[in-house]
């Protein structure tokens, strides 16, 4: 079974992340699954950039540990990534900027790079293209798939342009084919024949907003969230939508709540920077019982930190950021696909429910690419809010209390369904009432009431992986799902005793699937990419249990290996090897 991990590194500007992009589509429409990881320098143009993609025939969960062929475009990226190449893997390098020293574990190319696009094909920065020619013919990547991209990339350039980068891409292929192969690798066709998608998992989202019915976006550039915009920005127009980009994130929410009092579904996105300036604006949404979907894609903090790599650290600030007593729904997604049908249960948990819902992304799923069925909005059947309608318009309780403790919202303009929308506590027609004790407990109850429905939902939504009732448990939360999984299938094939539990709702808890898994285990194992372990805190508020942390912080999602280290570790004290291997996931 094919399964390779291939890595391009070197300087921002030198078409790194281009380079690994079209690998990505070449190697997804010659037949193979493929799932990504980049990283790049917060700088607009100069520092180190890598971009990683891992190519097989089967399902894959995870962007891979060892790397079989490394691509240097100079010594920096050698020097930084050579201790990750598996032994007998093949590092391919520019001659022009630098010579490894020589090793008997891994197999070298160099290729003349720079000197070879600036003397044949007359255009230094065709270097990358090169590459790609090299990489075509020495693994056998079909050579017409890296040709269509290439026009299809380059075709508004013109002509000329479209046809120095083909002669570069023939003139890398040409060059390695006149060396001596000297690794096995061979891609060829891919044995994949269903009709896919390749998306990140931030152009998934945007077009499950959109499935959703969502028809007004408004936010402010912010990475690693500005793609949600730029793409809603192509597409929501040609479907009667708008896209505002407003002066900042305080605005952006703003313009969100209008849309939605107005009856519009609506969304933002950001960061946490800027999520940390729409915590006001949410206790509003909370206030008004007015529907709103934030979208944080997480990066490494405080302040500015790290803009461009990937962090679960914003789930306090999720969970309780805002002043007084200020519910709401909290959802992270896991996967590029669950970005699609994941937005479009926060929509209707919004619709539903009259309450904003923020849903945790990060980084390294925001710009992930993956392999993706053509997705199917059926799957997920659409809600709206609940509508006032015939004696409920004559005397009007926007507020009015129910057994469920969701109220009929009506729009502006629906005779007799006027009332007022603000941060003042109110009674239930709408009207301030700012000084009434016992109306503030009573709403505070109603809206804390709709968590009961939501809990249903959240254990509804919760998914298990391996065993259901298993010595080891793991509990993970968003993009760690992959890497979990991953493990959990290569530690019950080493026989141990292991299962996870991956919620999709985190606030409020799914207590009745958590309850359920964790009763048993002899140990539990929560990583998660930040520094405290902010859902083991989390979880340690509702059960008297002493889970076991792994966090890491540096910026980087957990690898497979990483998660089934801990376990062995683990298992080691509790005894949880077992004497046949338990069957594959």
């Amino acid at each position: 079974m094919i399964d390779y991990v291939f890595r391009v590194g070197g300087e921002g500007g030198e078409g790194v992340i281009s380079t690994g992009e079209m690998l990505t589509i070449a190697l997804a429409r010659s037949g193979f699954e493929i799932y990504t990881f980049r990283t790049y320098p917060a700088e607009i143009k100069g520092g180190h950039a890598n971009y990683q993609v891992r190519a097989s025939g089967k399902l894959l969960l995870s962007y891979g540990a060892a790397v079989d062929v490394l691509l240097a475009f100079n010594e920096e990226a050698y020097q930084k990534h050579v201790q990750d190449v598996r032994s007998g893997g093949v590092v391919i390098y520019d001659a022009d900027s630098f010579s490894p020293p020589s090793s008997d574990s891994l197999v070298f190319y160099g290729v003349p790079m720079t000197s070879l696009a600036t003397e044949k094909v007359g255009v230094k920065l065709t270097k990358n293209i090169l590459a790609l020619g090299v990489c075509a013919q020495l693994f056998d990547i079909p050579l017409e798939t890296f040709e269509g991209l290439l026009k299809e990339k380059f075709g508004r350039k013109g002509e000329s342009v479209v046809q120095k980068n083909l002669l570069a891409l023939r003139v890398g292929a040409d060059y390695i084919q006149q060396q001596t192969k000297r690794d096995p690798i061979r891609l060829g066709r891919g044995p994949r024949q269903t009709h896919e998608l390749v998306l990140s998992g931030n152009e998934s989202l945007a077009l499950g907003a959109i499935a959703a019915g969502c028809r007004i976006y408004a936010g402010y550039p912010i990475t690693p969230a500005t793609d949600i915009m730029e793409f809603l920005a192509k597409e929501l127009p040609k479907l009667g939508g708008y896209v505002v980009q407003t002066e900042d994130e305080i605005s952006a929410i703003g313009v969100v709540l209008g849309a939605s009092f107005a009856g519009r579904k609506a969304m933002t996105a950001t960061s946490g920077p800027g999520f940390s300036l729409m915590t006001e604006m949410m206790g509003l949404a909370v206030a008004a019982e007015m529907p709103a979907v934030v979208v944080d894609v997480q990066r490494v903090g405080p302040s500015t930190g790290m803009p461009t790599k990937t962090e679960q650290g914003d789930l306090y600030l999720a969970v309780y950021g805002g002043h007084g007593n200020c519910p709401r729904i909290v959802m992270a997604l896991t996967s590029v696909e669950d970005c699609f049908y994941g937005i479009m249960r926060a929509f209707n948990l919004s619709e539903q429910f009259q309450m904003p819902v923020v849903v945790l992304s990060d980084a390294s799923l925001g710009h992930r690419k993956a392999t993706v069925p053509v997705p199917d909005p059926s799957k997920v059947q659409i809600v709206e809010r609940r509508r006032p309608q015939g004696e409920e318009l004559t005397h009007y309780k926007r507020y009015r209390f129910t057994p469920d403790h969701i109220s009929p919202m009506s729009v502006p303009g629906m005779e007799g369904g006027g009332y007022v929308a603000e941060g003042l506590e109110h009674d239930e027609v709408g009207y301030p009432a700012a000084s009434d004790h016992e109306n503030h407990l009573r709403l505070t109850r109603k809206r804390y009431g709709k968590f009961q429905a939501v809990e249903v939902i959240a254990n509804e939504l919760a998914r298990l992986y391996g065993e259901p009732h298993p010595e080891i448990g793991i509990i993970g939360w968003g993009s760690t799902e992959g890497v979990i999984r991953e493990a959990v299938q290569m530690a019950l094939e080493a026989g141990y005793s292991v299962g996870a539990l991956h919620p999709k709702i985190l606030y409020p808890q799914p207590l009745a699937k958590l309850t359920e898994f964790i009763e048993g285990t002899k140990a539990v194992i929560i990583p998660e990419v930040n520094f405290t372990g902010q859902f083991a805190t989390l979880l340690r508020k509702r059960f008297a249990y002493d889970f076991l942390q792994l966090n890491k912080c540096i910026g980087l999602p957990f690898t497979p290996k990483e998660i089934l280290d801990k376990i062995e570790e683990v298992a080691v004290h509790v005894h949880s090897r077992r004497r046949t291997p338990a069957g594959a996931l």
